[in-house]
């Protein structure tokens, strides 16, 4: 068995070995995975659309960024420690009911209002139908074949899938997916620049690039895709082929951005449900009490992870009482703060804040 061991863990030296870095191999096996699926889905490469292939430049680019921006992010102490854990948790019985409140129904943003809720919901599902689309088309995973009589063939990796009528309802839908997902996106988008302008908050915490750009270029994208459409159906084309170009750079340019910016946390979102399950399985077995007030806030072996995680760093938040910050609850560790300036010991006065239910 220990052998056993030994051989495996060789081989995955040697794999690792290969490669001058993570980065280097989360690439290599990233590009190769789509180039074998391209190359079944288009029957050995024998249906591409070369229409597409800004699309496929743009998506590898984007594969690169993200990578890039998920291994700096993934080798913090932190981040290690949760995403360890977290696949450790991932067959919990909840992680079902999780993953679709989580990355569903959204309903962490239902709590917060219905308006930000439907704009949030618009948005993410708009983006994520137009990827469900798009990628598929550009790889090659999905196309479609037209007969003589008036079908066409639905192809989905290589295999004959469905027939369905040129002029029928189904084929309505298939033509008109992208266009539906756009208007999703413009009636979300125009809702969140709405609010941003209006609400006090909002206005107070937004910056341009980092807040309204990434909604300009969902903007730009979806407009721009619309447009196709009209000048096909109502202006018979005329146009069509600069708008294309226009659309194809806009998809490039937005793809390219993803990873840096804001709209980031659209691939990193599957996250939040290793996250939960943490925190929810850890706080089921053994909750920890605030060494001041006594109530409970957060699991023991949280709070242990984050005094570990800080000794790795070197950092210690020890109190003269002799526990660390991090074994406080919110309250207690703001009014713990205030009292180093003041010089009032407020942190052990038993008083109950306003906010007591904020969550550790």
């Amino acid at each position: 068995m220990q052998a056993k061991v030994a051989a495996n863990e060789k081989t995955r030296n040697s794999i690792n070995n290969a490669f001058a870095s993570n980065f280097a191999k989360s690439m290599f096996l990233s590009v190769s995975g789509l180039i074998i699926l391209s190359f079944i889905g288009t029957r050995m490469f024998t249906h591409v659309d070369l229409n597409l292939y800004g699309y496929m430049v743009g998506t590898i680019v984007f594969i690169g960024g993200f990578f890039y921006r998920f291994i700096a992010w993934g080798e913090r102490p932190p981040t290690k420690i949760f995403i360890k854990k977290g696949i450790k948790l991932l067959f919990r019985k909840s992680t079902p009911k999780t993953s679709v409140e989580h990355l569903a129904t959204h309903k962490f943003i239902w709590n917060r209002g219905i308006y930000r809720w439907t704009q949030h919901f618009l948005i993410g599902w708009g983006c994520i139908l137009s990827c469900f689309v798009t990628f598929p088309l550009v790889f090659g995973w999905m196309y479609f074949t037209m007969g003589d009589n008036g079908y066409y063939t639905v192809v989905g990796m290589g295999m004959n899938l469905m027939t369905v009528k040129a002029d029928g309802i189904i084929a309505f839908f298939f033509y008109n997916a992208l266009n539906f997902t756009a208007i999703m996106v413009i009636s979300g988008v125009c809702m969140a620049m709405y609010r941003r302008m209006k609400n006090m908050q909002a206005r107070a915490e937004q910056k341009f690039v980092y807040d309204f750009l990434p909604l300009y270029l969902l903007l730009f994208v979806s407009i721009t895709g619309l447009a196709l459409t009209f000048m096909n159906v109502f202006l018979h084309g005329a146009g069509q082929p600069v708008m294309s170009l226009i659309h194809q750079y806009s998809v490039i340019v937005t793809l390219i951005y993803l990873p840096f910016g804001k709209l980031a946390h659209i691939p990193f979102r599957p996250l939040s449900v290793f996250a939960k399950n943490y925190r929810e399985h850890y706080q089921e077995q053994a909750p920890f009490k605030c060494k001041v007030c006594g109530d409970t806030y957060v699991s023991t072996e949280q709070t242990q992870d984050v005094v570990g995680v800080l000794s790795v760093n070197d950092i210690s938040f020890q109190t003269k009482e002799g526990h660390q910050l991090a074994e406080m609850c919110l309250p207690c560790r703001r009014k713990y703060r205030i009292a180093q300036f003041s010089g009032i010991q407020t942190h052990e006065i038993k008083y109950k804040e306003a906010n007591q239910n904020a969550k550790g």
